[in-house]
């Protein structure tokens, strides 16, 4: 079927109403995660092909947090979308104001490769808990997982209500040719812009998840081995690749050669002394990327790591000390196993580091100083981010993901998703019994008096 013929017959399906009753959503909610429980390990075996994730890896990052997130979608849906009331001004006697959600229509989610299935299936959770028909186009990068998915929504729905588009820049850019109502997208800047670009021509509303360069600052009250830990944690994990892993360190020259002695023996102590021969570290997704990871570990000088193999596409945890902020490696977010460290004296000379550049997706800082924490937290603008840990402010449903500036706009999970993908519409649903007369002409001076005490 054509891209613009499959998108009319979504708009024809929804405008029968049928995805508004929140009972079905609920349904097909349910039908979802069990398919989702019956593929586990087709899913586990996609991202394995795709991504060398390990079992575990996938439960934790992927599966399980889908999972997670449709339980509580199911579980809250009926309040979410249950309308909301509000206040009514004494000036507008006798009314009731209420606030009522509704559902865009069709709607078009773009995901990423670096977690193919996660980030597709988490926005179409919130989509269809708001009423809408959806489009799902999966990386090309990803071809497994995009195969899977493509299963799964086959068995689930009828291509009306939800389908898969697979392919890569020509489907992509027939997607954006059509008109939808709503387009969540997941990825670079770059293609970011061109998304917002082309949804501008309709002006259609967009949830833009990009990225960017995420600091980790670590002060000299921190508690370096904790730090160090959830740090090769943080940014190790899927080899680096996930958007809002630390992207660069900023430590306090104190405590400098103490972090970096943690980190390497928290490297040794999670992935081995030879990573490049741990069943469970994954690889980079394909040449190009890997090819621009070693230009980027030209930057500085290799305090730890360093090894690459081109024939699985992996590339050992790097640490790089004497990195200028010139260097390539702080150019552009580097989404790969290449931590760069930097050295600072005061803690306002990161706040101006950071300030000037473009507002991160994430932000970590390590610290036992709340002076410091207060700080960070007036000054510096980023879409959000830990204290004393990384990456875990996003593995909730009950907090909004999302970046800010340059690193995105709008956010989801939970009840987030279901706003983003709904229209509040407010309405004030007025009595005939009684009608005053006050904003009605002739205006005399009277009626400006009672106005001016209604308003006021």
């Amino acid at each position: 079927m054509e891209i613009k013929e499959l998108v009319e017959q979504q708009r024809a399906y929804f405008e029968t109403g049928k995805t508004k009753n929140v009972s079905w959503r609920i349904g097909a909610l349910v039908t979802l995660k069990k398919a989702i429980v019956r593929y586990e390990k087709e899913i586990n075996q996609a991202l394995l092909e795709d991504l060398k994730k390990s079992g575990f890896e996938t439960y934790m990052c992927e599966t399980g947090m889908v999972l997670s997130e449709l339980s509580f979608m199911i579980r809250h849906l009926r309040g979410y979308a249950r309308p909301k009331r509000v206040l009514t001004p004494l000036a507008q006697f006798h009314a009731k104001s209420f606030i009522s959600p509704e559902p865009y229509g069709v709607t078009l989610v773009m995901s990423p490769w670096n977690y193919p299935f996660m980030l597709a299936m988490e926005p179409v959770i919130g989509a269809i808990a708001a009423g809408n028909c959806v489009v799902i186009k999966p990386s090309a990068y990803a071809p497994a997982t995009s195969q899977v998915i493509d299963r799964i929504v086959r068995e689930c729905f009828a291509p009306r209500f939800v389908t898969v588009v697979q392919g890569g820049r020509k489907e992509n850019e027939a997607l954006l040719e059509q008109r939808f109502d709503f387009i969540f997208f997941t990825g670079s800047v770059s293609v970011g812009k061109l998304v917002m670009e082309k949804a501008s021509r309709y002006l259609t509303p967009v949830c833009l998840e990009l990225g960017g360069k995420s600091p980790c600052i670590v002060d000299e009250t921190a508690n370096l081995k904790r730090a160090a830990a959830r740090i090769v944690f943080g940014k190790f994990l899927n080899l680096g690749q996930t958007c809002v892993a630390p992207d660069y360190i900023f430590v306090h020259e104190k405590v400098k050669d103490k972090l970096l002695e943690e980190i390497q023996r928290f490297i040794r102590r999670q992935l081995g002394d030879n990573p490049l021969e741990n069943e469970n570290y994954g690889k980079i997704i394909n040449e190009k990327h890997f090819n621009r990871l070693l230009g980027l570990m030209k930057s500085g000088k290799i305090y730890l790591g360093g090894e690459a193999s081109r024939e699985t596409l992996q590339i050992a945890p790097t640490v790089l000390v004497d990195v200028k902020p010139s260097d390539p490696v702080m150019q552009e977010e580097i989404f790969g196993p290449i931590l760069p460290v930097l050295t600072f004296r005061d803690i306002r000379e990161v706040i101006t580091f950071v300030q000037h550049r473009e507002k991160p997706l994430a932000l970590y800082l390590f610290t036992r100083s709340k002076k410091t924490e207060k700080q960070i937290l007036l000054h510096l603008s980023f879409g959000g981010g830990c204290i004393n840990d990384t990456i875990i402010h996003l593995a909730t449903s009950r907090m909004g993901f999302g970046g800010v500036g340059a690193s995105g706009m709008g956010s989801y999970h939970g009840k987030r998703s279901f706003q983003t993908f709904s229209h509040e519409r407010s309405i004030v649903k007025k009595y005939n019994w009684l009608d005053l007369p006050i904003r009605y002409q002739p205006y005399k001076n009277w009626k400006e008096f009672l106005l001016r005490i209604f308003l006021r």
